[in-house]
């Protein structure tokens, strides 16, 4: 508890040691704060607010890789470590986002994301309000 706020951590999906995601829930609103992983095993109902991770896309990816501009090795790291357009994508059709008002985009990769197209996928997809965190 931190004042009026229960904080549930919960393990994602990363190649660090001990990384987390956290539920925020006050009785009124639910936040999930997500990053730092490439997709998460739980499902999150009731959220009202998301701030999460859509760092890259796999097209972009494969596009940088053949276009020499990321190595490889790289690459598959980050497909293996955090959260891609795609996988969001799923994410959100898996979970019930009828209470969700906003979401908020963060760890764009600044070489492998587009900014435009998440902002317009996501919204398309959800139908909420989507903001890109600032860098």
């Amino acid at each position: 508890m931190i004042g009026t706020w229960t904080v549930l951590p919960f393990d994602t999906q990363h190649d660090a040691a001990e990384p987390l995601g956290f539920l925020l829930d006050n009785g009124t609103d639910r936040v999930l704060y997500a990053t730092d992983t490439y997709y998460l095993k739980y499902k999150f109902p009731g959220c009202t607010a998301m701030l999460i991770e859509c760092n890259h896309s796999y097209k972009i990816i494969d596009e940088n890789v053949v276009s020499n501009r990321l190595h490889p090795v790289l690459a598959k790291r980050l497909m293996n470590s955090h959260f891609s357009l795609e996988n969001l994508k799923e994410f959100f059709k898996v979970n019930d986002i009828s209470k969700l008002r906003e979401i908020h985009l963060i760890h764009l990769s600044d070489a492998n994301s587009n900014e435009v197209q998440f902002q317009k996928e996501i919204a398309a997809l959800t139908g909420k309000p989507v903001y890109i965190a600032a860098k």
